[in-house]
């Protein structure tokens, strides 16, 4: 298997001999249907807690079902998708359920390509997909059940809002704010060349160098005390 390169310069991750996660450009992204695109990163890298709600509609615990488990769940709305910007060759529809004869556990195959995809790879393309867009997984547990059952509920009144507003193209906007952000260097034209790994990297980094800014004039003015800080303010150099 191709040995990992740094994520700046890299156009894939290799997952396993047979399959790799792609980088597309921000113009990749935009030129097809961004909304579409994320939806599937999404669905993707979802953890039972994002979806307590839609488990909970369905009779089934957020806390009681594995990542995994959720994945293999949620890879059926995939089937018929264009995952050609996530995975670039693979034909999602030739991904079926299989049992691994050596340990019992279920997992996807694609036995004319020889494609498995099993809990420890899934894990890596989530890591993958995560760092490529510099997400988290939550790690937010339930103290009991009364806290659960209203943290359920607080999220589906939060869902039902959000589902009344007009989609708005995330991405776009990132884009309009850091072309007119005095930091970022691209115009337009360029940015649409940047991977969208360069560009999320990029934001981030804008992102902490003008909370150094803030910071540093609030030190300066003496509305801040600097003895207070998180040490990692003052270093706007690492992604970390």
């Amino acid at each position: 298997m191709e040995k990992m390169k740094s994520l700046l310069i890299a156009r894939s991750v290799p997952i396993t001999d047979f399959l790799s996660i792609y980088i597309p450009t921000v113009g990749e992204i935009l030129s097809s249907d961004d909304r579409e695109y994320y939806q599937m990163v999404t669905t993707l890298t979802s953890s039972p807690y994002d979806l307590m709600v839609q488990l909970d509609d369905m009779g089934i615990d957020y806390e009681q079902i594995t990542d995994f488990e959720l994945f293999m769940l949620l890879f059926q709305s995939l089937q018929n998708k264009d995952l050609s910007l996530i995975f670039p060759g693979l034909d999602p529809s030739l991904l079926k359920p299989a049992k691994n004869n050596e340990n019992g556990q279920i997992v996807l195959w694609d036995a004319e390509n020889g494609i498995v995809i099993d809990e420890l790879i899934y894990n890596e393309i989530c890591d993958a997909l995560r760092k490529i867009h510099f997400t988290e997984k939550p790690k937010y547990k339930a103290g009991n059940k009364e806290a659960k059952e209203f943290l359920i509920e607080r999220t589906r009144l939060k869902q039902k809002r959000q589902a009344k507003k007009p989609y708005r193209s995330f991405l776009e906007d990132l884009v309009v704010a850091m072309v007119n952000t005095e930091e970022f260097k691209y115009n337009y034209e360029q940015t649409m060349d940047l991977t969208i790994y360069q560009f999320n990297a990029s934001v981030r980094q804008i992102q902490r160098k003008i909370n150094y800014n803030h910071v540093m004039s609030g030190c300066y003015f003496g509305t801040v005390d600097i003895k207070k800080i998180d040490q990692r303010e003052l270093n706007w150099l690492t992604q970390e």
